[in-house]
């Protein structure tokens, strides 16, 4: 038995003396840090090493008015799908999602609108991750596998994922996905520029963080032929994210919990 599962059994096991093992959580967290493989043992893609600019906030803003237009669209979750590897289970009990639809009232619950306009009732509309400026899933992790960015962006770290799915139980937005079973057979056509994942890991939208790196925007937002989506830095007041949220009204995913939501919906 390798040094660093023991030290997890120890810290299980005092976990359920209910003894806190907050400064344990921490041994394990700086003895795996330098270990941790970037390449994916499949695909042995490694991931660029990217510079943060903490003058950045990247945020979302989607024009429903603009994306029911093409009723039935996926193209952005198709594209988001195949460039990260995303499986196709093809069962909801398994489900692996980065980007999903779900019809405007279940998304807003807390929206009380009696007389909502016609174009919206039961409009299915696209869900992301919504990269929390106060993310509920980054304070739980005990591994620190999810961490939030500089810029903003909730980050995922595959290898460093134990499968607790403490993330998935805090995030009120349902933007995490367990891989129950091994994902790559559920995989068509593996992209490999982009790492697959294995059974036992958590999986979510990281922003499309490696198109960043290169000047690209996110592949969801590329393949939106409406722009619906559109994609920028909160902190430039001459942005076009903050130029539509300027002139336009907008709404964000259960506000009140004051996780500061980064997806921005234009009604």
């Amino acid at each position: 038995m390798d040094k660093n599962r023991r030290k997890f059994l120890k810290l299980a096991g005092l976990a359920a003396l209910g003894v806190s093992a907050g400064k344990y959580i921490d041994i394990i967290a700086k003895d795996t840090a330098h270990k941790i493989p970037i390449a994916d043992s499949l695909s042995n893609t490694k991931l660029p090493t990217v510079k943060v600019n903490p003058k950045n906030r990247w945020a979302m803003v989607v024009d429903l008015n603009k994306c029911l237009v093409e009723e039935g669209c996926t193209k952005c979750i198709n594209a988001c799908h195949k460039t990260h590897n995303v499986p196709d289970i093809g069962n909801p009990k398994d489900e692996v999602k980065w980007i999903w639809k779900e019809p405007y009232e279940n998304a807003f619950l807390d929206q009380e609108n009696y007389y909502m306009t016609a174009s919206l009732e039961g409009q299915k509309i696209p869900i992301f991750c919504n990269h929390c400026d106060n993310p509920p899933c980054v304070r739980v992790c005990p591994t620190q596998a999810t961490w939030k960015r500089e810029d903003g962006i909730v980050m995922m770290d595959w290898h460093r994922c134990i499968g607790c799915r403490y993330c998935v139980a805090a995030c009120p937005y349902g933007s995490r996905s367990f891989n129950w079973r091994d994902p790559r057979p559920f995989i068509k056509e593996i992209t490999p520029d982009f790492p697959t994942r294995t059974k036992g890991v958590v999986e979510k939208c990281t922003f499309c963080d490696e198109r960043l790196a290169k000047g690209l925007e996110p592949a969801c937002v590329e393949a939106c032929t409406t722009k619906a989506l559109v994609f920028g830095n909160l902190n430039d007041p001459k942005s076009n994210v903050r130029e539509l949220l300027k002139e336009n009204y907008s709404i964000r995913r259960k506000p009140g919990l004051g996780t500061n939501p980064e997806i921005f919906y234009l009604v």
